[in-house]
C-alpha cells in the first residue's frame, strides 16, 4: 500500500548506500535537481545566431545547468515585444531594435554579441543597374527598427536617396520572406545575410552594398535581456553567457561540427551554402562576447538624427556579467 511504498523510499534515502552515493557525487545530484529551464529567441536561420544552436548541441548549456528551448521569432522589433511580455527571459536579435526600446523607456539591455562585421548585404533585382535606379522601387526588410531596416537606410543614404519618398519600404517579418518577395518582384532590393544572399547571386541579382567593406563597425549575433532579469536572476544570466561564450569558441574552431549544426536548423544540406556561411561568420566571431560601444555609437547617430543631446552607449549595454568572465580567467582558459 502507499504507507509501505513511502516507508520503503525514506528507508532508501537514509541508507548508507545512498548517502555515499551523494557524498562522491554531490554535482551531478546538484545539477540534476536544480536545472533551468528557459527560452531563447532568435530571429532566423542566418549564420550570425547559429552560436546558441551550436552552445546547445554541443551541449554546453547543459553543463551549466540549463535546459534552454531555442524559438525562431521572425523580426527583431516583435521579439523585444515578447521578451518584455515575458515569453523568453534572454533573446538574440539585432541591437537596433533593443536600442529603440530603451530610448521609449523599456527595460531593455544588450548583455553580449557575436561580432563587429557586419553580414549583411544589399541585393537588388538583376534590372537595378544601378543606385540610382532604385529611385521609385521598393525595398524589403524584416520589420522597422530592425538591422535590415538600419542597413537599408545607410545605404540608400549612401546613395543620395530618401527613404519611404525615393524609395517605399515594405516589411516581411524575416529575410527569407523579404528574399521571396526581392525573388518574385514584389521588391526589387533587400538586405540579406548569409545564406541567402549567395542564393540571390544565383538567380542573377546584383550586390550593390556588402555592409563589410564599408569600415563602419557594427555589432551583430547580439543578446538581449532586461535589467531586471540581471537583477532577480544574475547567475543564470551568467551561466547563459558562459555557454554561449563555449558556443562561439565551438563556432569558430570546429568547422565540421559547425556545419553540421548550421544545416540541422536551417535545413540545409548543400554543400557549397554550409561551407560559405561558416567562411562567412567564424572568422569574424570575437573571442569575448562583448558589445562594442563603438559600433552602438554609430547606430544612436543615425537611428536619432538631431537629438541632443544624444544618448550614450552605455545606456544600452550592460558589460558588467562579460567582464565577469574575463577577470575570472573564464574567456581566457577557452581561448588558449
Amino acid at each position: 500500500n502507499d504507507l509501505e511504498v513511502r516507508m520503503a523510499r525514506n528507508s532508501l534515502r537514509t541508507s548508507p548506500l545512498f548517502l555515499a552515493l551523494l557524498l562522491l557525487f554531490p554535482a551531478a545530484a546538484f545539477a540534476a535537481s536544480a536545472k533551468t529551464s528557459m527560452r531563447l529567441l532568435y530571429p532566423s536561420f542566418a549564420g550570425s545566431w547559429a552560436t546558441a544552436w551550436i552552445a546547445k548541441e554541443a551541449g554546453y548549456f547543459l553543463d551549466e545547468g540549463l535546459d534552454v528551448e531555442l524559438i525562431r521569432v521572425g523580426g527583431s522589433t516583435r521579439m523585444v515585444a515578447a521578451m518584455l511580455g515575458g515569453s523568453a527571459p534572454i533573446i538574440q536579435a539585432g541591437a537596433i531594435a533593443a536600442l529603440t526600446a530603451t530610448a521609449a523607456g523599456a527595460d531593455v539591455v544588450i548583455i553580449g554579441a557575436t561580432g563587429t562585421v557586419s553580414p549583411f548585404r544589399l541585393m537588388a533585382r538583376p534590372e537595378i543597374v544601378q543606385p540610382a535606379d532604385l529611385k521609385g522601387k521598393k525595398a524589403g526588410i524584416t520589420t522597422f527598427g530592425s538591422t535590415s531596416d538600419q542597413v537599408l537606410r545607410i545605404a540608400l543614404k549612401k546613395f543620395n536617396l530618401e527613404p519611404t519618398k525615393d524609395v517605399a519600404i515594405l516589411t516581411f517579418g524575416a529575410q527569407p520572406e523579404a528574399f521571396a518577395a526581392l525573388q518574385s518582384g514584389i521588391v526589387q532590393v533587400a538586405a540579406l545575410s548569409y545564406p541567402l544572399y549567395p542564393k540571390a547571386v544565383k538567380l542573377g541579382m546584383r550586390e550593390l552594398v556588402n555592409f563589410g567593406d564599408l569600415g563602419i563597425e557594427d555589432i551583430n549575433g547580439t543578446v538581449i535581456t532586461t535589467r531586471t532579469f540581471i537583477a532577480q536572476q544574475r547567475d543564470t544570466a551568467l551561466r547563459f553567457l558562459r555557454a554561449f561564450t563555449r558556443g562561439i569558441h565551438r563556432y569558430r574552431t570546429d568547422k565540421e561540427f559547425s556545419k553540421k549544426v548550421l544545416g540541422k536548423y536551417g535545413k540545409l544540406n548543400d554543400e557549397e551554402i554550409l561551407e560559405g556561411t561558416w567562411q562567412d561568420y567564424a572568422p569574424t566571431l570575437q573571442r569575448s562576447p562583448r558589445p562594442s560601444l563603438k559600433a552602438i555609437q554609430f547606430m544612436i547617430e543615425n537611428q536619432f538624427p538631431g537629438k541632443k543631446p544624444l544618448p550614450k552607449p552605455e545606456q544600452f549595454v550592460d558589460t558588467s556579467l562579460v567582464e565577469q568572465l574575463e577577470k575570472s580567467g573564464f574567456i581566457d582558459s577557452i581561448n588558449k
